[in-house]
């Protein structure tokens, strides 16, 4: 590919995403019924002073607002190659990520930039200096600007495991403690409070936010069930059910509690020992394919260096 066909393709796309740009600003700005009717219903606020507007216009809030169609262009192309937007929100919470779903997929439009800009780059290193085949270049953009989304997506998947197992770690602990609470006379709300404000980590992050439901006018029950729906796991569901029916039939808790914490401390050791019999096995790979032909040349190699020297 000569440097005058690259010069022309580039100019070529560059006007392509100009034009493209101009159609999306004016197609996509319509003035709604809301917008029509909102000034004829907004309240009357105070007047502004004479000396000047009460707020300063930076140059980052007029290029966020000329660039605005566009994102919101990009964010709807990402929704749609990207998880549903259902699905996304409950990830999100079981992430415990404090942003928005809008502000989720506005890193994932950045990340796909990355990967696009990067990919053209790649694409005009080897168009220059390998001859490449322009269709290949398409792909390999295309394909780094769905590697930058799909990135943003697995940081999401790896952050969500990482806190479920810390969830996991600190369930037996903290059913001990309710537990304790329980048996020594506490009622289980003030139990689950109490055992919220004295610990740390995630599960106690989570109790809290029970509690603040039920300060809020929630039955405890309610609350529970929602605890369980937003952390979806099965140890910390079976919990919440455990607890629940508990409080409607008046059962023992602080037996419930106790077994459910063995139970967790089980499985904690099962997942040990199946985590030690995987890594035993790797533990092999070396032995075998690095340690041993080592011994067996050391061993072999005098033999042949003194058979080497006999008349």
């Amino acid at each position: 590919m000569t440097p005058p066909l690259i010069l022309g393709g580039t100019l070529g796309f560059v006007l392509g995403l100009g034009l493209w740009a101009i159609m999306a600003a004016l197609t996509s700005r319509r003035v709604t019924l809301m917008e029509r009717i909102t000034p004829y219903l907004a309240s009357h606020e105070a007047p502004e002073s004479r000396l000047g507007p009460s707020e300063t216009t930076s140059p980052f809030a007029v290029f966020a607002r000329l660039i605005a169609p566009w994102t919101n262009t990009l964010v709807r192309l990402v929704t749609t190659v990207s998880s549903p937007n259902a699905q996304t929100e409950k990830r999100l919470a079981k992430a415990r990520r404090n942003i928005t779903l809008h502000q989720y997929r506005l890193h994932q439009v950045a990340a796909g930039t990355a990967g696009l800009t990067l990919g053209i780059l790649v694409s005009l290193y080897l168009a220059i200096y390998r001859n490449a085949h322009i269709v290949a270049l398409i792909i390999l953009v295309i394909a780094a600007a769905i590697a930058g989304v799909a990135a943003c997506e697995q940081h999401l998947t790896h952050t969500i495991r990482r806190r479920s197992e810390r969830i996991i770690l600190e369930f037996p602990t903290i059913a001990e403690l309710l537990a304790l609470a329980v048996a020594a006379g506490e009622p289980p709300a003030t139990a689950l409070d109490r055992v919220s404000r004295t610990s740390n980590g995630e599960l106690s992050h989570e109790l809290a936010i029970v509690m603040n439901e039920v300060r809020s006018g929630e039955p405890l029950t309610d609350a529970l069930t929602r605890f369980g729906d937003r952390v979806d796991l099965p140890l910390i569901t079976r919990f919440a059910e455990g607890v629940t029916v508990a409080i409607e039939r008046g059962t023992p808790l602080a037996a419930v509690l106790r077994a459910q914490a063995q139970e967790a401390r089980d499985a904690g050791h099962r997942t040990l020992m199946e985590v030690g019999g995987q890594r035993e096995i790797l533990m092999m790979v070396p032995v075998v394919f690095i340690i041993l032909p080592i011994s067996i040349v050391f061993a072999v190699f005098p033999s042949f260096t003194a058979l080497s020297f006999l008349p």
